[in-house]
Parts: C-alpha cells; sequence; structure tokens
C-alpha cells in the first residue's frame, strides 16, 4: 500500500484530495491544525494535528516514509495577501522551504507535489496561456507562489528531490465557503439578488475540486517529478456574467446580475489554461461545469438553510 502525506487536509481542496487518495486505497495522513473530530480524510486515514513548520513534522517523515506529499497547507487569499503579505509570505513561501529541507533530510524519495496557482500568471497577453507564458503576478500571493515553485524548482536540481508543482485555475466545488461560486450562491439565497464587482466579461477556467483530486493522484504515479510545472484546469473560459447566469438557473431564482464596473486589486482580468501537458500524460477531467455548479447550488442551499 502506497502513503500520502497530505499537509492542510483540513481545508476545501485537502479534505477533496484526503479522500480520493483513500478512495484509491492509499494511506492518507493528514496533517492540519484543526481537531481531529472536525477533520474528514477517510474511513483509514491518519491525522496528525500539528502547527507547520514543526520539527513533529521531520519525525512524522521518518516513522511513515510516505510516497508522496501533497502540499495543500498554506494561505490562499488575493485579498489577504495585499493586506498581510508578511503573513503570505511566512504561511507560503517559507512554509514551503521548511517542508521541502525537511523531506531533504527525512524522506529524500518522497515525491512532493506544490498546489500552486494560476495567479502566477497575472494578466495574460493572449489566451490560453501554457506553462512557458511568461509570469507576472499581480499579487503578493502570486509572487509568493512562484517563489514556491522555485524552490521546487531548486530542491530537484541540486538535491535530487522529486518536486513538482500544479498551477491551479479556479477551483470550485462543495465545501468551499469563499470566492466567486459560494458568493453568488450566498448572495442569491439570501436576499433573491445578486451584485457583483467588475464589469461580467471578466473570465476564469473552472475545475472541480474532485477532478483535481484525480488530477494529483495520476501525477503522484505518472510525473517525472523533476521540477516541473503543470497547468491544472479544463482549458474551457467562463466569463462572470455566464457563472451567474447558471448559478442564478441552477438555484432557481429569478435575478439579473448587476456588475459595478470595478475590479479589485490583485485580480486578474481572463484565464484560460492550455492543458496539454497534463492532458498528455492521460489526464482528463471529469466533471462538466454544468454538473459541478449544480452539485455546488444543492449544497450551498442545504448549508444555508442551517444557519
Amino acid at each position: 500500500m502506497k502513503t500520502v502525506l497530505i499537509t492542510g487536509s483540513a481545508g476545501f481542496l485537502g479534505c477533496h484530495i484526503s479522500q480520493h487518495f483513500s478512495e484509491l486505497g492509499w494511506q492518507v495522513i493528514g496533517v492540519d491544525l484543526l481537531a481531529p473530530e472536525k477533520v474528514q480524510l477517510g474511513p483509514k486515514a491518519r491525522y496528525a494535528r500539528m502547527q507547520l513548520p514543526s520539527p513533529e513534522f521531520s519525525a512524522l517523515l521518518r516513522e511513515t516514509a510516505p510516497d508522496a506529499c501533497i502540499h495543500c497547507a498554506g494561505r490562499a487569499s488575493v485579498p489577504l495577501s495585499m493586506s498581510e503579505p508578511a503573513a503570505d509570505f511566512h504561511s507560503n513561501t517559507v512554509l514551503t522551504f521548511e517542508l521541502l529541507d525537511a523531506l531533504r533530510l527525512a524522506a529524500p524519495r518522497c515525491r512532493f507535489i506544490l498546489l500552486s496557482s494560476a495567479a502566477v500568471y497575472g494578466n495574460p497577453k493572449s489566451l490560453p496561456v501554457s506553462e512557458n507564458t511568461h509570469v507576472a503576478p499581480l499579487s503578493p500571493y502570486g509572487f509568493h507562489k512562484r517563489q514556491c515553485e522555485l524552490l521546487c524548482q531548486e530542491f530537484a536540481r541540486i538535491y535530487s528531490l522529486p518536486t513538482l508543482a500544479v498551477r491551479i485555475f479556479s477551483a470550485y466545488g462543495p465545501g468551499l465557503r469563499r470566492q466567486v461560486v459560494w458568493d453568488i450562491c450566498e448572495r442569491l439565497i439570501k436576499s433573491g439578488s445578486l451584485s457583483l464587482s467588475g464589469t461580467g466579461q471578466e473570465s476564469r477556467d473552472f475545475i472541480h475540486a474532485t477532478d483535481i483530486a484525480r488530477a494529483l493522484a495520476l501525477l503522484s504515479e505518472k510525473a517525472p517529478a523533476d521540477g516541473e510545472i503543470y497547468n491544472l484546469s479544463t482549458g474551457r473560459e467562463t466569463s462572470i456574467r455566464e457563472l451567474a447566469e447558471k448559478l442564478i438557473s441552477h438555484l432557481g431564482k429569478n435575478a439579473e446580475p448587476v456588475f459595478d464596473g470595478r475590479n479589485r486589486a490583485g485580480d486578474p482580468l481572463n484565464w484560460q489554461a492550455d492543458v496539454g501537458k497534463l492532458s498528455a500524460l492521460g489526464f482528463r477531467p471529469e466533471i462538466t461545469l454544468e454538473q459541478g455548479l449544480a452539485q455546488v447550488a444543492a449544497w450551498a442551499r442545504a448549508e444555508l438553510a442551517l444557519s
């Protein structure tokens, strides 16, 4: 049985990834700060509660000798990175270095997978963007994720630690209580109306959390892991206006989205991924946007009925 260690396992993506690997028959070891009773990782998963970085992490590596480490921990908020860049730097760049160094010393054969972000691209000049596109982050979060990618390449090339990074575009799914899909659902359910920032012509490339977990399982087995980078998304561009209209329909609301014409600092305008590199390894997303949004709408309705 193979073993995967997942940092940030109590978070949105961490939960989905943990459960998927558990279903595939991996031994899952989750690491996070929440109390064990609040974490759902799978029936046979093990959970280690700790504040990273920690000497306990190195001890855990030596004890369990994981085959893969998927790094989901760290801040994932552009607005917070704009107002608190030091905290974002420490929770992303510094933490990534500490984990890589621990692996170098305690588990040098463990495959390290960094969850990076399309935020490293900023506002690309043309779409779709490939992994070779010039990076130009617009926020501290984007800069810090790029630094994490470079650290992965450093440890791969200098210490032969097997590493890779995935640039996730716009993740969504049940359990995510922030970002645009949740914001739209919450406003429609609570007020029946919908006011959003921007013009509505901004676009994103949305990928469901389950498909992200599937891609990571594939990369854990098939990727070279020599410091390379993969775009992780569907390759389909969706405008925010189109997204809003789909969610209005799924929630059964009679509303018209209103946009204020202002874009938030640090937010890119348009995203669409070139996913050819990941597709060449055999990955194909399985959950369509219509299916995923219907799922999220039902989940949000149930969640907000309890609040």
